[in-house]
């Protein structure tokens, strides 16, 4: 009964080390080269271009979010959003032609120039970045920006996830159901 005892607590204490290590935060690349940004530029830093940008924003977003879910690489999220941009556009048109604007929208994925930026734990330092760039009308306004991929921006709320406990189960395994 001891060995079966010790033994227990010896895979029970590997399993908590294998869970530890699993849950330590990973290093996040900062490799410039590994993200793909979105940058939405408003027609004037009017109030109501202001207002229209994050209209659009929101269904952007919205649109963008099952592509982006199938992203596996930078690579990849560019090459997807690449061949929607059309899409993009007539998300972004829809949205300014139902509050009543009279200007389009323009989206291209180039290289752009971004400042610094912090996204919760992770900083994105100034630099060139490949991006999704949506300018509204002129374009020239105030802007928001995040990121593609990785989707730092573009997850759904909606989405179910469930939590299970690894330890739970081997131990409800182990004692029988």
């Amino acid at each position: 009964m001891k060995k079966i005892c010790l033994g227990f607590f010896t895979v029970l204490i590997l399993i908590f080390a294998v869970v530890f290590v699993m849950l330590t935060p990973q290093e996040v690349s900062q490799d410039k080269n590994d993200y793909l940004r979105i940058h939405v530029r408003a027609n004037s830093n009017s109030a109501v271009d202001q207002d229209i940008k994050y209209k659009v924003k929101d269904e952007v977003v919205k649109f963008i979010t099952p592509y982006a879910a199938q992203c596996v690489d930078k690579d990849t999220a560019k090459s997807i959003i690449g061949g929607i941009l059309k899409d993009i556009e007539k998300v972004c048109d829809r949205v300014l032609s139902e509050n009543g604007f009279t200007y389009t929208s323009r989206a291209s994925v180039r290289d752009e120039e971004f400042p610094t930026r912090v996204y919760g734990d992770l900083t994105l330092e100034h630099g060139v970045y490949d991006a999704l760039i949506i300018e509204l009308g002129e374009g020239v306004g105030d802007n928001w920006w995040c990121v593609i991929y990785p989707p730092l921006c573009f997850t759904s709320p909606t989405t179910d996830i469930k939590y299970r406990s690894l330890i739970y189960d081997i131990i409800h395994n182990f004692f029988g159901k």
